[in-house]
This record gives C-alpha cells, sequence and structure tokens, in this order.
C-alpha cells in the first residue's frame, strides 16, 4: 500500500491557501479576458483576496441571470410580507382587542384575511427565490464540476504519478459542492438586509423614539457577523483538507483490498481510516460549536435589545406617551428583526465555507505548474512509413536520464524488440511515442514530422498498446472491447474477438458479449483479460502497436493462447515489442539490447548472441531456467 500519511498534519500543511497563479487559457471559463490570462489575485488572507473569490464565483451564475430577476423578486415579495405581518399588530390590537367596538366588525374580517394573504405572499415569495436559487446553484456545481474534470483528464501521466487519486476525487466532488452556495447565501444576506430595512421602517414609523432604542444594539451584531465568520473560514479549509485526506485513504485500501486481505492488514488499515475520521469529526464538532456559538450571541444581543425595549415602551404606555397597539406592533416588528439578523449571520457563514472550497477548486484550475496536454494542429494520416529518434534523451527528475542519446529508425513493417535489464528505459521509450511523456531533448518523428505537430487524438489514434497491465472498464464485454470506436457494429466487435480467441470463453459468460466484468475485469482470469485487451487493440486497428511485456504475467498454457493472439494482432502492423521472456521475441527482424538508458546493442537474435555479452547472458539464464 502507498505511505499514508497524518490526516490532521496533512490538512494543517493544506490549511493556508496558496495564491492562485494566473491562469493558463482554458476554454469556457466564464469572463476570461481574450488572452486567458487573469489579473493576479490579492494575497490570501487580506479582506481583498475574499471579494476576488466571491466576484469569481459569482460569474458562475451570470448566465441565470433571468433566474435570479425571479428569485429577487420573490425575495423582494418575502422581505415585504415579513414588515406587512408586524405591521398589522397595530390594528388588530387597538382596533379590535383594546377598543372593544362594535363598529369594528369589519376590521375584525379584513385583518385576519389580510394575515392570510399576506402569509400565502410570504410563502410564496421564499418558494420562488429558494427555488430558483437552489437551480441556479446546481447548474453551477454541473458546470464547475466539468471544468474541473476536463482540466484534471487533459492533464499528463507525470501529474498523476505525483498526485493521490483520492484527493482529486475530492475536489471534483466536495470542494466543488461548497461553491453552489456562493450565490444563494449572497442572495440570502441581500433578502435578510431588505427584510431588516422594512422592519426598521415600520420601527419607526410606528414609534420612533423606541426605535432609536431597541437599534442602538445592532452595531453589537457585527461582532458575531465578523470573528464567527473568519474562524468558520478556517474550520471550513481544513475540513475539505481532511475530508480530501480522508478520500485518499479509502481509496487506496479499497483499491489494493487483495492486498490488504492477502496480509490480514483489515485492522491497521482500519486504523488509518478511522484517524482521519476522527479528524473530520473534530473539525466538524468546531464548526458546529462555532456556528452554534454565533446564533447563540445574537440571541443575547436580541434580547438585550428587547429587555430594553420592553421597559421603555412599558413606561411611554403607562404614561399614555403610546397605544398598546403601537407597542406591539413595535415590539413584533423589533422581534422580527433579530430574526433576520440571525439568518444573515448564518449566510455569511455559508459564504465562508464556499470560499473555503472555492480557494481550492481555483488553486487547481488556475495553477501554472499543472498545465494541460498540449498537441499541434497537425492531423495525422495512418499511413505510417517510419519512426525516427534523433539523439532523444528524457529523465523524470531532471537528475539522471532514463533515456540518453538515442538514435534510431523504425521502418513500416518491421518488428522491433526491446530487451534488457528491468529499469534499463524499455517503457519510458516507448511511452515517449503517445506522448505520455515529451523528450528532454531531441526530437521524434513519424513519417518525418516532429510528434508535437500531430494534435494529440490522431496521434495516439494511430498507436494500439498491450501492456502487462490490462486494465478493463466496469462495463460490458462488448463496451470494452469497442471502446473509442462509437460506431462499430456487432460483427466488428466478435471479428476482433475472434482474432484474440476471445470469442469461444465470452460465448459461455451469462449474457455473452453483454457480460458485465467488474472493476477492472474482476470476473475474469488473467488470460482472458489479455485476450480482450488484444481484442480491443485489434478493433482499434492502428498502423503502429506497442507491447510492453503483454505475457509476462501469464502462465504458460494462457501465454501460449495469447500469444497466438498476439501473432494476429502484429499481422500487418509495425510493432515494438517490450520483451521479459526472450522466447516471445527470437523471430524478431530486430532486437535492440537497453541497458542504463542507451542501446547497447542491436541486431537479429543470432547476432546478439555472438556480438552481445549481455544479450547472451539474458538469454543463457532464461533457457537455464525453462530447462
Amino acid at each position: 500500500m502507498p505511505q499514508k500519511t497524518d490526516a490532521s498534519n496533512q490538512a494543517e500543511k493544506q490549511d493556508q491557501p496558496k495564491s492562485p497563479p494566473a491562469a493558463q487559457a482554458d476554454e469556457g471559463r466564464p469572463n476570461l479576458p481574450e488572452n486567458g490570462n487573469r489579473p493576479k489575485p490579492p494575497d490570501p488572507g487580506s479582506r481583498q483576496y475574499s471579494w476576488y473569490l466571491l466576484k469569481r464565483c459569482l460569474k458562475y451564475f451570470a448566465p441565470y441571470k433571468l433566474r435570479i430577476l425571479i428569485a429577487m423578486l420573490g425575495m423582494a415579495a418575502a422581505a415585504a410580507s415579513e414588515a406587512a405581518t408586524a405591521y398589522l399588530v397595530k390594528p388588530v390590537m387597538d382596533d379590535i382587542f383594546l377598543s372593544q367596538d362594535p363598529g369594528n366588525r369589519t376590521m375584525l374580517y379584513l385583518v385576519p384575511l389580510a394575515f392570510v394573504v399576506v402569509t400565502l405572499c410570504k410563502g410564496g415569495g421564499r418558494l420562488v427565490q429558494n427555488y430558483m436559487m437552489q437551480s441556479c446553484g446546481l447548474k453551477v456545481l454541473e458546470r464547475l464540476r466539468d471544468e474541473l474534470y476536463n482540466k484534471i483528464i487533459k492533464l499528463p501521466l507525470r501529474f498523476y504519478e505525483t498526485t493521490q487519486i483520492g484527493m482529486l476525487m475530492s475536489r471534483i466532488i466536495n470542494d466543488v459542492g461548497t461553491v453552489r452556495t456562493s450565490l444563494p447565501s449572497a442572495i440570502m444576506i441581500v433578502r435578510q438586509f431588505l427584510t431588516m430595512g422594512a422592519l426598521v421602517g415600520v420601527a419607526y414609523y410606528q414609534n420612533w423614539k423606541l426605535a432609536i432604542v431597541g437599534t442602538l444594539v445592532l452595531p453589537l451584531a457585527m461582532f458575531p457577523f465578523v470573528h464567527f465568520g473568519r474562524r468558520l473560514r478556517k474550520l471550513g479549509r481544513k475540513g475539505q483538507a481532511i475530508l480530501s485526506e480522508a478520500t485518499v485513504i479509502l481509496q487506496e485500501i479499497l483499491s489494493g483490498i487483495r492486498v490488504v486481505k492477502a496480509f490480514s492488514m483489515e485492522a491497521s488499515e482500519g486504523q488509518h481510516f478511522d484517524k482521519a475520521n476522527k479528524g473530520i469529526l473534530k473539525v466538524a464538532l468546531r464548526r458546529t460549536l462555532t456556528t452554534e456559538s454565533s446564533s447563540a450571541v445574537m440571541e443575547m444581543i436580541g434580547a438585550l435589545g428587547i429587555g430594553t425595549v420592553l421597559f421603555y415602551g412599558g413606561m411611554q404606555v403607562l404614561d399614555g406617551e403610546a397605544t398598546a397597539g403601537t407597542f406591539f406592533s413595535f415590539v413584533t416588528a423589533l422581534a422580527l428583526l433579530y430574526e433576520p439578523m440571525k439568518k444573515l449571520t448564518i449566510a455569511y457563514n455559508d459564504i465562508q465555507s464556499a470560499l473555503a472550497g472555492a480557494e481550492r477548486v481555483f488553486a487547481m484550475l488556475d495553477s501554472t505548474e499543472i498545465v494541460e496536454e498540449s498537441g499541434g494542429d497537425k492531423v495525422m494520416e495512418h499511413s505510417f512509413t517510419s519512426l525516427e529518434f534523433d539523439n532523444v534523451s528524457f529523465s523524470y527528475d531532471g537528475q539522471r536520464d532514463a533515456l540518453s542519446n538515442l538514435n534510431l529508425t523504425v521502418r513500416s513493417g518491421e518488428r522491433l524488440a526491446l530487451v534488457g535489464p528491468s529499469g534499463g528505459g524499455k517503457t519510458t521509450f516507448v511511452n515517449l511515442l503517445p506522448r505520455f511523456y515529451d523528450p528532454t531533448s531531441g526530437v521524434i518523428r513519424m513519417d518525418g514530422q516532429d510528434l508535437r505537430e500531430f494534435t494529440l487524438p490522431s496521434l495516439r489514434a494511430g498507436i494500439s498498446i498491450v501492456s502487462q497491465d490490462n486494465f478493463l472498464f466496469n462495463c460490458s464485454i462488448r463496451d470494452n472491447i469497442a471502446y473509442g470506436q462509437a460506431e462499430f457494429t456487432d460483427e466488428q466487435v466478435v471479428a476482433a474477438a475472434k482474432s484474440a480467441y476471445a470469442h469461444d470463453f465470452i460465448m459461455d459468460m451469462p449474457e455473452g458479449y453483454n457480460t458485465i466484468i467488474g472493476e477492472r475485469g474482476v470476473k475474469l482470469s488473467g488470460g482472458q483479460k489479455q485476450r480482450l485487451t488484444i481484442a480491443r487493440a485489434i478493433a482499434k486497428d492502428a498502423p503502429l502497436l506497442i507491447l510492453d511485456e503483454a505475457t509476462s504475467a501469464l502462465d504458460s498454457e494462457s501465454e501460449k493462447i495469447v500469444q497466438k493472439a498476439l501473432e494476429n494482432l502484429m499481422q500487418g502492423r509495425t510493432s515494438i515489442v517490450i520483451a521479459h521472456r526472450l522466447s516471445t521475441v527470437l523471430n524478431s527482424d530486430r532486437i535492440l539490447v537497453i541497458e542504463a538508458g542507451k542501446v547497447a546493442a542491436a541486431g537479429t537474435h543470432r547476432e546478439l548472441l555472438e556480438t552481445s555479452p549481455l544479450y547472451a547472458k539474458l538469454y543463457q539464464m532464461q533457457f537455464s531456467e525453462d530447462a
């Protein structure tokens, strides 16, 4: 299993955001300048940086202006209805209950009806606002996930070799999910301000002296608004980091479940996950405590304001300076006023959580260190004539060359074999052809053209790869064989399977070609999986074929069947074969002995036995073991 890191430590490391560098040009992002470069963002942690993140989140909602306008109208209706509710208390108290005048019977009919109408308006306004904003949020969530996925899926293999897959999954699923709350929460803040403004207006209209007393405590509400919001931003960032770490651990354990069970490490791996899980719980509890503390402080501020108003307003009623209806209407407005203040704090806290996720999402989208693969503009024709390595070198770490000054030409129809000790550079050699990596120096040409001049889809469409890692998808056998060939007919799929000697065992499966084979083809044997990958390569029908130790993991009986399938696959194609077992490459047109990143010797099997001590040694070791 890959080495684990402590969840809490990992979270602390990721707690401080890095300033997102200027973005690479990325088609489909909203409101980018024509050159694809963004202005340099403010420093993380500053107030300007929070505004930068919020404005950038809000840009994703720009295509849904009509929905947002409808939501704003619903919000205005809800805010006005809240104020109307407080205002109606005065006629209820003064004109009905206190006056006890039979002539006010009409008011007794009208006021309850007005309450019903106001409540309907308030409920309808909230329904329209919440539905429209949630629908906008979900659409933005879909768009942002697509954008992040398209960024990640186009990154080179070098990126995946140094990045945990679980972390990427967490960015796409969890971090993006927090961004959708940014605009709804911002709209909620606007709604609460409108509601507060309407209620303050009612309060001042009813009794301006009481209103001054009641609103004196409002500045105190800024303390929980700012202090707890900042703390929740920090906890949100830390929570996302720990959740990402837990996803990484879980993905590793479940992906390597066979190894875990083989070594009876269920309990030990469970401890790793339990540590991360406890980290999630700890942060969640701290967030809950912070949120509830914020609400409690707001309750105390509200109670202080209402208590002051009850004393001062009660004195006014007793002294005859105000009616009971006016007083209760005012108290109702004031009580309703503190409710949007609490919701205002909650909405602000939600925005802080959204910004914590946005930091992590935009850091990946904008990083100049994470550069998408790029190709040329020429479409490669599948009429392969030659492949040339011109003084090609490659290094993974920039210090030691995996390939060094390689010069080689491969002709059309040639069967070239690469042999040599492990770590010599054979797999690196073939990984340069589909541009999984680019040479550190030198040029690789296909049909006289630099590989970098071709578009990546056309270049890779001309290369079929069969490796020892026979990866299959959790779908039907037919879909696996026709992968990337959506237009394939059933007859073509069957023909490819027959050429790969896979048709017979496929027909023995419960549902034939429609059988679902499980994750990574878990329901098949090694030989069966390998034959399906060969059938997939046959179906692709590319002129250049790469076989990377395609039979090294098979037993002798399976190897014989697979070898026959490979012979069918290599017919009429230029083939580059990496072989651990020399018996599979004895009839190659040319064999290269690769050692320490260089071609130590080249020739046919017989020539190398006489001229290459290394090849002769490898041959003698393998065939003496076989004997």
